[in-house]
C-alpha cells in the first residue's frame, strides 16, 4: 500500500494477535464452535442474497435492502472470521502489516454500512406503512440504489481515512495487538506518536454514525407507531407490526451491542469486554440476521418452499 509511511513498514512487518483466549484447553472447542457459527453465517447470508435475486416475489425495496444487509454481514464476518479461526490452531497468531491494514479498512467499511442500511430499511418500512399509495413512487429503484450507494461511499471514505491515520503513525517496537483482529483502538495503543487527533476523529465519527443512524430508525418507528395506532382494523395493525418485527429485532441486537461497547464508563472499560462484544457483532449477529429474516418472514419461507417444490430442469 503506497500510502503507508515507509518508516512504519521498516519498523513493523507484522503484528501478533492475542486472540479470543490464551487458554490452550479452550482453543479446539472454540475453533469448532466458531467454525459452525461462521458456516451458518456464510450459508445463511449467501442463501438470502441468492434467494432475493432469483425469486420474482421478492423483488421489492424491502428485499433489495435485505440483500445488501446480507452482503454486508457476509463481508465483515468474512473479514474477521477466517483469520480468527486460523488463530485458534496456529502456534503464533501473526498477521502481516498490510493484511492488518486491509482487515481494518474492510471491517470499518462494513460496520458503518450496516448501521445506515438498517436506517434505510427503517425508512422503507415507514413509507410502506404511512404512505402505502405513494410507496412505489417514493421507493423507486433509483431511490433504493441512492439509499445504499451513499452509505457505501461514506463508509469507504471514513474507513480509508481511519486506516491511513493509524498506519501512517509511528509504531513502537511492540507489535502485540490485544484483540483477535485488527481494530482501531488496540492498534492506537501501539503508536508512539501522539494519537489525540486520530482518537478524536474516531470518537466523533463513531458518535455521529451511532446517533444519526439510530435517530433515523427512532423517528421512522415513532411515525409508524402513530400511523398504526390510528388504524381501525386490528388485522391491519397486526400486519403492520409483523412487517417490522424482524427489522426491529436486528436493530435492537446490533445497537445494544455497540452501545455496550461505546457507552460505558472508562473506569470499567477493558479490552476483554471489547473482545466479547466484538465476537457478538462480528460473528454472532451475521449468523442471527439470516435466521431472523427467514424464520420470522412468511414471504422468505414461501420463496424457500417454491424453490424446493420447483422441479430441476436439466438441459437435454
Amino acid at each position: 500500500m503506497a500510502w503507508m509511511g515507509t518508516h512504519n513498514v521498516t519498523e513493523l512487518k507484522e503484528f501478533i494477535l492475542l486472540g479470543i483466549t490464551d487458554r490452550p484447553e479452550l482453543q479446539t472447542p472454540f475453533f469448532v464452535l466458531f467454525l459452525i457459527i461462521y458456516m451458518i453465517s456464510l450459508l445463511g447470508n449467501l442463501g438470502l442474497i441468492i434467494l432475493t435475486n432469483i425469486d420474482s416475489k421478492l423483488q421489492t425495496p424491502m428485499y433489495f435492502f435485505l440483500r445488501h444487509l446480507a452482503f454486508i454481514d457476509l463481508g465483515y464476518s468474512t473479514a474477521v472470521g477466517p483469520k480468527a479461526l486460523v488463530n485458534f490452531i496456529a502456534d503464533q497468531n501473526r498477521i502481516p502489516y498490510n493484511w492488518c491494514a486491509t482487515q481494518l479498512t474492510l471491517f470499518i467499511f462494513f460496520i458503518i454500512s450496516e448501521l445506515f442500511i438498517l436506517s434505510a430499511m427503517a425508512f422503507d418500512r415507514y413509507v410502506a406503512i404511512c404512505n402505502p399509495l405513494l410507496y412505489p413512487v417514493i421507493m423507486s429503484h433509483r431511490v433504493c440504489w441512492l439509499l445504499v450507494s451513499i452509505p457505501y461511499l461514506y463508509s469507504a471514505i471514513i474507513s480509508l481515512i481511519t486506516t491511513v491515520k493509524i498506519f501512517t503513525s509511528s509504531f513502537c517496537g511492540n507489535n502485540v495487538i490485544i484483540h483477535f483482529y485488527c481494530d482501531s483502538l488496540p492498534l492506537l495503543t501501539l503508536v508512539c506518536s501522539t494519537t489525540r487527533g486520530t482518537e478524536l476523529f474516531i470518537l466523533m465519527d463513531s458518535v455521529f454514525n451511532l446517533v444519526s443512524s439510530l435517530l433515523i430508525v427512532l423517528v421512522s418507528y415513532v411515525l409508524i407507531l402513530i400511523a398504526v395506532l390510528r388504524m381501525n382494523s386490528a388485522e391491519g395493525r397486526r400486519k403492520a407490526f409483523s412487517t417490522c418485527g424482524s427489522h426491529l429485532t436486528a436493530v435492537v441486537i446490533l445497537y445494544g451491542t455497540l452501545f455496550f461497547m461505546y457507552v460505558q464508563p472508562s473506569s470499567s472499560h477493558s479490552f476483554d469486554d471489547d473482545k466479547m462484544a466484538s465476537v457478538f457483532y462480528t460473528l454472532i449477529i451475521p449468523m442471527l440476521n439470516p435466521l431472523i429474516y427467514s424464520l420470522r418472514n412468511k414471504e422468505v419461507k414461501g420463496a424457500l418452499q417454491r424453490i424446493w417444490k420447483t422441479p430441476c430442469k436439466l438441459p437435454i
